[in-house]
């Protein structure tokens, strides 16, 4: 289980320091499916980014199945089973996607799992195995790659940061296919930051992240209605 107490973040900057998470606590169950979102600039980013230690908080603790979590390395993060799909991928100049998938699967991964791992984020298997994960793959493609990495380790915590952006509407299909099986096989704690309603209407629960603090959080049955009211008084205010 996830759970994090009182978590506090601030970056410094020329005009002093600026809170960007505001003693915020939550707990997630295993195998839970959630969705994290709200303004652009509220926080999301930088909650995930502290729950897989590329940031370190200025408060607060991270707990993961019980373990305090928040002095540990990613590196250290990742042997406990925690992922992280960035917003942008990293690129490797030199290694396929077939080593890429090897190595994050931390086993002798045949070149017909990694097909199939690719399959499985909508990219045409054949035509990326023996790709090089340099600057000739498009945005969208490194992201898929990125996903399928993340599913071939295995973890039992997996953040993906904005899945949607940069991919098309037949992979974005594809993706939120993914997405569901791995709910409904509950092979993982997932948790997804996104705006996408598509990936929102999978959730079990959506958390609502604003100003740093969490600001709701409930079923997708609960939430989607008070989303929409805020998405359309949101509308009017810029309107008038």
């Amino acid at each position: 289980m996830l759970k994090i107490e009182n978590l506090s973040f601030a970056a410094s900057g020329e005009s002093g320091d600026k809170e960007i998470i505001r003693d915020l606590s939550l707990e997630l169950k295993d195998k839970s499916f959630v969705v994290i979102t709200g303004p652009n600039g509220g926080g999301k980013t930088t909650l995930a980014k502290l729950i897989m230690g590329i940031e370190k908080p200025t408060g607060g603790k991270i707990l993961w199945n019980g373990e305090d979590v928040t002095e540990l390395s990613v590196t250290e993060r990742a042997r406990r089973g925690i992922s992280y799909g960035f917003q942008q991928p990293p690129r490797f100049k030199g290694m396929t996607v077939y080593d890429l998938l090897r190595i994050a699967s931390g086993r002798d991964m045949t070149r017909i799992e990694c097909c199939d791992y690719l399959t499985r984020v909508g990219l045409c298997a054949r035509d990326y195995v023996d790709r090089d994960m340099d600057d000739s793959l498009s945005g969208g493609e490194a992201k898929r790659i990125e996903i399928a990495t993340i599913l071939a380790r295995k973890g039992d915590l997996m953040i993906f940061d904005e899945p949607e952006a940069g991919i098309d509407l037949w992979s974005f299909s594809k993706l939120t296919e993914t997405f569901g099986t791995i709910r409904e096989g509950r092979e993982a704690t997932l948790v997804i930051i996104s705006h996408q309603e598509r990936l929102i209407a999978l959730a079990d629960e959506i958390i609502l992240i604003d100003g740093g603090r969490m600001t709701a959080r409930g079923t997708t049955e609960e939430m989607f209605p008070k989303l929409l009211g805020q998405t359309v008084t949101s509308c009017e205010r810029m309107e008038g």
